[in-house]
């Protein structure tokens, strides 16, 4: 029975067989059940993405300064000086004894470092693994017990992994045409976001926290996990061609960089981006800033009229900052306008995001030069008691919660009700409406309507046009498919 088991799969290429015939000794027989539970965990990966996860360790190894003998362990200084440019000591270290806590099934190996065996199964866990499988490692790297954490621990945790994302991410360059030196924020906005995550948790006692509050937590806090998933891929250098790195920007387009000082941060990015309808496929743009623009409500207005959905940021002159997404182009008329998919949300003192009630449809609200209705802009709560108000005066505004906005939750946003303003900014999220339009003009109903297909296959009506549409091609390969089209005619002239 063991044997029929055991010849049922290709061992890793760092298992040594014993000689044929001879009985395995007790360490072999330790050896192939620890083996076996490697193997599963490399199933998860591709059959040409596993000598990559196994080639992890001797890499690393190579990379240390002789103070682990060769093949048996590797130390923190192999990590440090692989993982030095994206990530910081202290996160560094979590990482290490995080691989230590893995449990692989068979004593510990002499030297007190990481063994094949325990990074194999770390490198799973972190890269293709369940939330159950995660949160013993979250435990070991928030520096807590086999069975709790506070959730200080949990909060310290998370500020060294989400500085670590942001260094990777710099060092990488992953910033889809970002400038963090021309953003704001910086560390309070590590803090910021992780003191978000942080308070999602559900700790069953005293401010702490056992595997199973952790499990449950990082099951509905799918960042943790993707956020986990590109430091350890980008840090450790593993190529998984069937999973990419994890987009956590958008694409920035065309800012003048040379002339903003935005209020955006990166952490701020990758804690908005989720949250809206199109993720991280939507580019965003500048559409107004009062440190280029001006103060004017007029010339706000003017730039953000029928340019598609918008992030509206403000920041009072008390230092709070906070803002609105709208779904939809704002419009000037005296009616409310806009879908369930606006929101409020606030960025400091506090990182937090307040969706519709269901109470109202008080969504949006934009008018200027009536004299019996309001004139400015608005999301939420209702006439004179809005959730986050401008003034077309500009320069004023009021967040009116008393003590929740009606239409989003919200308290007051502001530092005080009535604030002044010191910035406003807004981003157009997405294609302009004009290329937008554009690119929906190029597609066939079929595209447009995927149901329209579907009837026609289901009615077995053939689809002609199929077979004759071109693939389509990204914005890298159509330029290249263009120069080989234009070689081929003059060829064929």
């Amino acid at each position: 029975m063991k044997t029929g088991h055991r010849a049922s799969w290709a061992a890793p290429s760092w298992w040594t067989r014993g000689p044929a015939g001879r009985r395995p000794s007790p360490q072999a027989v330790m050896g192939n059940t620890e083996s076996a539970v490697v193997h599963r965990r490399l199933l998860r990966f591709r059959p040409d993405e596993r000598p990559g996860i196994e080639g992890v360790f001797d890499r690393l190894q190579s990379s240390s300064s002789g103070k682990a003998p060769p093949g048996k362990v590797l130390l923190v200084d192999s990590l440090k000086v692989t993982m030095s440019q994206m990530a910081p000591d202290s996160m560094i270290q979590r990482v290490f004894e995080g691989m230590l806590s893995v449990d692989p099934g068979v004593p510990p190996l002499p030297g007190g470092g990481v063994s094949r065996e325990q990074l194999v199964i770390f490198l799973a866990d972190t890269l293709r693994g369940t939330a159950e499988e995660r949160a013993p490692l979250v435990m070991a790297m928030a520096h807590g017990t086999k069975t709790a954490a506070t959730t200080d621990q949990i909060n310290g945790f998370l500020e060294d992994l989400i500085a670590a994302v942001v260094q990777t991410l710099t060092h990488r360059g992953r910033l889809r045409g970002w400038r963090p030196d021309r953003m704001g924020f910086g560390a309070p906005g590590v803090r910021l976001l992780a003191e978000q995550l942080s308070s999602e948790l559900k700790p069953s006692d005293k401010n702490t926290c056992d595997v199973a509050c952790l499990e449950d937590w990082l099951f509905r806090i799918s960042e943790v996990g993707t956020f986990l998933e590109l430091l350890i891929g980008e840090g450790l250098e593993v190529g998984l061609t069937s999973r990419p790195p994890p987009a956590l920007l958008p694409q920035c387009r065309d800012a003048p960089w040379s002339e903003l000082r935005c209020l955006l941060d990166l952490p701020l990015l990758m804690f908005l981006t989720p949250q809206l309808p199109a993720g991280h496929n939507a580019p965003w743009r500048l559409l107004f800033s009062t440190k280029i623009h001006g103060e004017s409500f007029t010339r706000l207005v003017g730039s953000c009229k029928s340019q598609g959905p918008t992030v509206l940021l403000v920041k009072d002159t008390k230092g709070h900052i906070f803002g609105g997404f709208a779904s939809h182009s704002w419009e000037i008329k005296p009616q409310f306008q806009g879908d369930s998919r606006c929101f409020l949300f606030s960025v400091f003192p506090s990182m937090q995001v307040f969706t519709c009630t269901g109470y109202n449809q008080h969504y949006m609200y934009l008018n200027l030069g009536q004299h019996t209705m309001p004139n400015g802009l608005g999301m939420g709560g209702q006439h004179e008691y809005f959730g986050l108000w401008l003034d077309y005066d500009f320069g004023r505004g009021h967040s009116r919660a008393r003590p929740r906005c009606t239409t989003y939750g919200s308290p007051q946003l502001s530092g005080d009700e009535d604030f002044t303003l010191d910035t406003v900014e807004v981003w157009g999220v997405g294609l302009p409406p004009k290329e937008e339009d554009q690119d929906e003009s190029k597609k066939s109903i079929l595209d447009v309507d995927p149901e329209v297909q579907a009837i026609m296959e289901m009615t077995g009506k053939k689809i002609y046009s199929q077979g004759l549409r071109e693939p389509e091609e990204d914005e890298a390969s159509s330029g290249e498919v263009a120069k080989q089209r234009g070689l081929r005619d003059s060829f064929n002239t």
